[in-house]
């Protein structure tokens, strides 16, 4: 039985990207707690750089999840098993009949590599995993492995988050924070005034935010295009030698969502006609099937064919992170003498939908520590 509203602890989360999203819904159903997201940018709004999760690929595959990215903190569990746990809800979630299913495409993907990464200790659950014979290769490959999995529309996605949070009795602020004490001390009107515990899931705002300004953040710039191709229903990942990336991932409008760059300290904030033309010709060598059938049956097509299929295009900044994603306690001072946790939960680069829900629960089980702690404190004073 969860307790009477009086007795829940109020707890602030900073930002309403994907990971703040997931993560004060966590906290939300665990019970006891009265959940605020204070943000400054919402899932409603229109497109902004500013608001890295509009612009995520947001595909359950292979090539978006760094294995040389750390986690600064102590936590004992290994990136697998939080990208393992994040896919297990978001696959209950993609069930074709359920309420979440037409924010996902189920769909076959296959991942070509040209590089010597095997990623079957972590990818080896997914449904219908296999590897890809040698006479399937694409060109630019040496070995492939294939499984099902999904893709997922971010702005569509983000908004049924928002609304189930709202439903669950959740209470969004609107505020441009510009100090940390803002939400631990007070000084927003429509916040809780003396919180139990805040937690920071800023993204690159952790560059910024006064009393973090952590200068080990920075972006990476990412380059996409949306094409109308309805006939394409799989999708196609080649990771090269040199480490770049190139992909398609349909999602359940008929688009296919293809690219990519990934450019660390690049903060250029709109899409560059070199890049589009080099991710055009990739794509296309990757997957002539993009083409148009009628295209294709009288010629090769060309990228030119793709121009008049292009729908939507843009770019974001992951927010990458020397040392890895910051998933950590620290203590602040609070009114009254009183001390705050504050948990960090960023720095994701370009994994966070991947490992949202994972990471939420690794922030909801350091919050109910800190708060023992905070308890045990209380009682040895008295």
């Amino acid at each position: 039985m969860q307790p009477e509203d009086g007795s829940k602890k109020d707890v602030i989360v900073v930002g309403a990207g994907v990971v703040g999203l997931s993560t004060a819904i966590t906290i939300q159903e665990r019970g006891g707690y009265r959940v605020t997201i204070v943000a400054e940018t919402l899932p409603t709004d229109p497109r902004t750089i500013h608001y890295t999760s509009h612009w995520a690929v947001s595909s359950r595959s292979s090539n978006f999840t760094s294995r040389s990215t750390g986690i600064q903190g102590s936590t004992p569990l290994t990136f697998t098993e939080v990208d393992r746990e994040t896919f297990e809800r978001m696959w209950n979630d993609s069930e074709p009949d359920g309420p979440l299913s037409g924010c996902f495409f189920r769909h076959t993907h296959t991942d070509f590599r040209g590089d010597d990464v095997d990623p079957t200790e972590w990818l080896g659950y997914m449904p219908d995993f296999r590897t890809v014979p040698q006479n399937e290769l694409v060109p630019g490959s040496t070995h492939g492995w294939s499984f099902t999995t999904f893709s997922l529309h971010p702005s569509v996605y983000l908004n049924c988050l928002l609304g189930r949070f709202l439903t669950n009795g959740g209470t969004v602020v609107r505020a441009r924070l510009q100090h940390i004490s803002q939400a631990i001390q007070g000084g927003i009107t429509a916040l809780p005034q003396q919180p139990n515990g805040v937690i920071v899931c800023i993204g690159l705002g952790a560059r910024f935010l006064g009393g973090i300004e952590d200068k080990d953040i920075f972006p990476i710039r990412g380059q996409t295009i949306v094409l109308k191709a309805p006939w394409v229903k799989y999708g196609r990942t080649l990771s090269s030698v040199d480490g770049l990336c190139s992909y398609i991932m349909p999602r359940a409008t008929g688009d296919v969502l293809i690219g990519g760059t990934k450019v660390a300290n690049d903060w250029f904030p709109v899409p560059r006609k070199e890049d589009r033309d080099d991710i055009l010709t990739r794509v296309l060598a990757l997957c002539p099937e993009l083409a148009p059938p009628d295209v294709r049956a009288e010629r090769t097509p060309t990228i030119d064919d793709l121009r008049f299929l292009i729908i939507d295009e843009g770019c974001g900044f992951r927010p990458g992170r020397k040392g890895g994603v910051r998933l950590e306690t620290e203590w602040f001072e609070g009114g009254g003498g009183t001390k705050i946790p504050v948990i960090y939960n960023y720095g994701h680069s370009g994994m966070g939908f991947q490992s949202s829900w994972g990471f939420a629960s690794i922030v909801l089980r350091l919050l109910e520590d800190a708060l023992k702690n905070c308890e045990s404190r209380d009682t040895r004073e008295d």
